[in-house]
């Protein structure tokens, strides 16, 4: 492993770029139409026929609560997806045995791949929370998905959230590369997605479609959104990492793509069908992906709620932590990714933070600050990625889809599982609430004000239109 990098302000810079130019052939325009042009034929006939077969009444909605159900429970007991009926036969259509593919059965490389997260968890923790969401949200088709599909799946956004970072610890948490073979939890979170992904497009279809603007979207959950995903757990936490003081070696980064289009590969990306992505493949990716950014009102609610439920349970004065990580971690970013706080309108960061800001810009032209600054961002992002594992633990270790950690990183971060230890925060938590209410009521307060002034203004001008509009 490389040690924490001297300057985190070197971020993006973290492969080279020196292929891009041979590689725009393999990613050319066209390519990137297709792709949100595509779902994922195979597992949607599948599952159409399913559907079709069922009795009236049965609709998609329903019986993806059941599989989501039956994923959970088959991965908690070490088996393949069975179930009952009428789930079970959703389960019996798909090959749960599928192996690995050719290129993508190097253990050597998988456990390397794999130790990226079992040496830097907690920062991926944090990255995933701080950037890799904040990415998706950004991608007005995935957020519009997340936002209404997840919530009516769960009736809880934030639950969704826990699922994601289950999937990361499935197919990461420990050096052990046999979680992405057939009965391991990363194969069968892999398998099990690529059948949720198509039970959402049939939800959408049932729900949506007369309101889903495929032309300009694709379908939901399509091939370029699938191959956005691998990039936000790879390239996108790189970029994270780096900013947070963390420089991975070339040799970690590849080994870390390559675990990811194993697991893309399973997931059904059409990106990861024949071969692995390579470093060789990040700038042309992430320069076409870049211009899906834009802002939309699911993607600030996820944003909104998605702070809300980090922030409550961050310790006493570090309420702001948060918010305060997502600008940091985004300062700077190429391919448009700088733009993500504004686009989701991420509150301003603690006062303390802008600080550090001033700082780590005063680290370009002061060497001798750069280590002191590093080393401040390391121990708040551990922090921060800390109090996260705990808030999924705490908020979503129960029910179908249970949050829970292997017992050797609890131990590596001092995360306790146990009933008392969870009793125990939930106890620290309502004081916490409490302690603040006052500041939060004085918050709404102000916010209620500045609406209404607002939406004054808006109705004085419109009065104002029509006054001096002439008469005919």
């Amino acid at each position: 492993m490389s040690p924490p990098c001297a300057n985190g302000a070197a971020s993006d810079r973290i492969w080279s770029t020196g292929h891009m130019t041979e590689h725009d052939e393999r990613w050319p325009e066209e390519r990137f139409r297709q792709l949100r042009q595509q779902a994922d034929p195979d597992i949607d006939k599948v599952v159409a026929d399913y559907l079709e077969a069922q009795p009236e009444g049965s609709g998609p909605l329903e019986l993806l609560k059941a599989v989501v159900a039956e994923l959970g429970q088959a991965k908690r007991e070490a088996r393949a997806p069975s179930g009952e009926p009428p789930a079970s036969e959703i389960f019996d259509a798909i090959d749960f045995a599928k192996d690995l593919p050719g290129w993508g059965d190097d253990a050597e490389l998988l456990a390397r791949g794999q130790a990226v997260f079992a040496d830097y968890g907690l920062y991926q923790s944090a990255a995933l929370f701080c950037k890799c969401l904040p990415m998706a949200y950004v991608e007005v088709s995935s957020a519009k998905v997340l936002a209404g599909v997840s919530n009516l799946a769960t009736h809880s956004l934030t639950r969704r959230v826990a699922e994601t970072g289950q999937m990361l610890i499935d197919v990461m948490g420990l050096r052990a590369t046999g979680s992405l073979r057939p009965g391991g939890p990363g194969h069968t979170t892999a398998i099990g997605l690529r059948i949720l992904h198509s039970f959402v497009r049939a939800v959408v279809n049932e729900r949506y479609a007369d309101r889903w603007d495929t032309a300009n979207y694709g379908p939901p959950v399509n091939q370029e959104l699938l191959l956005a995903t691998i990039f936000d757990f790879s390239v996108v936490t790189w970029e994270a990492l780096e900013r947070m003081g963390v420089v991975l070696t070339e040799e970690e980064r590849a080994a870390h793509l390559y675990t990811w289009s194993v697991f893309g590969h399973l997931m059904g990306v059409d990106a990861c069908r024949e071969r692995p992505l390579t470093l060789a493949d990040v700038e042309p990716v992430s320069e076409r992906l870049g211009r899906l950014y834009a802002s939309s009102e699911e993607g600030r609610r996820l944003m909104a709620t998605l702070l809300a439920e980090m922030e409550e349970f961050m310790p006493l004065g570090w309420r702001k932590l948060p918010r305060s990580l997502v600008h940091w971690v985004f300062r700077d970013a190429a391919h448009r990714a700088d733009q993500v706080p504004e686009l989701l309108q991420v509150p301003k960061p603690a006062w303390w933070f802008t600080a550090l800001f001033a700082a780590a810009r005063s680290a370009h032209r002061h060497s001798w600050l750069a280590g002191p600054v590093d080393g401040v961002a390391r121990r708040l992002t551990r922090k921060a990625g800390r109090h996260i594992v705990i808030a999924l633990i705490d908020r979503h270790s129960a029910g179908p889809a249970a949050f829970r950690i292997p017992e050797e990183l609890a131990r590596a971060w001092r995360i306790g599982q146990s009933r008392p230890a969870v009793a125990t925060r939930a106890v620290r938590r309502d004081i916490r609430g409490r302690l603040r209410a006052p500041v939060r009521a004085l918050n709404e307060r102000a916010q209620e004000k500045r609406a209404q002034e607002k939406r004054a203004l808006k109705e004085e001008t419109l009065k104002e239109g029509t006054l001096q509009r002439p008469r005919t």
